[in-house]
């Protein structure tokens, strides 16, 4: 190890130890589950870790902290909602047409990416996306919803579809 990788592990260290704790509460204050705050505590170290930027620079290690945690934590909501809305679908679908677990599974995954996808784009892109493919409306329809040229919605369609194709690639 290099004398920089000694000081960022050093540095990693001295975070850990004087802010594990706080975060971990801070975090299961929020959540209301210790075991998902200890996950997602670790998960918010683990994203310092793997940034190249010195933590000594950090000037307030609890505000950094928490910009990432609450990131970590608004995409652990966004995951369940997601995860509850599939469950919810698959208990209108009859038995023998219900897909295995394993698929299950590749569904979700696939749903994560695609909700990340479209949140990377502008909300009218992703609303006109969203209203065209849930609710099938026509693009006329849309346009006339979201006080746009038809051409507009169309633009905004291939631009969505771009994005999840370069998600799924």
């Amino acid at each position: 190890m290099s004398g920089s990788e000694l000081a960022h592990t050093s540095d990693i260290q001295h975070l850990y130890s004087n802010h594990h704790g706080w975060l971990r509460g801070w975090l299961r204050s929020r959540l209301g589950c210790s075991e998902t705050a200890a996950d997602l505590t670790q998960d918010t170290f683990v994203k310092v870790l793997l940034r190249d930027t010195s933590t000594t620079s950090i000037r307030e290690p609890r505000a950094y902290l928490t910009h990432i945690a609450r990131s970590l934590m608004i995409n652990h909501w966004r995951r369940r909602d997601i995860e509850q809305a599939y469950l919810q679908a698959l208990m209108i679908l009859p038995e023998p047409e219900s897909p295995s677990p394993e698929h299950q599974e590749l569904i979700l995954e696939t749903l994560y990416e695609i909700d990340a996808a479209l949140d990377c784009l502008p909300s009218d892109v992703r609303q006109a996306f969203l209203l065209a493919q849930l609710e099938g409306m026509k693009y006329r329809d849309i346009a006339v919803r979201l006080a746009v040229s038809e051409i507009t919605i169309k633009r905004y369609i291939k631009r969505a579809l771009v994005q999840c194709m370069l998600v799924m690639e």
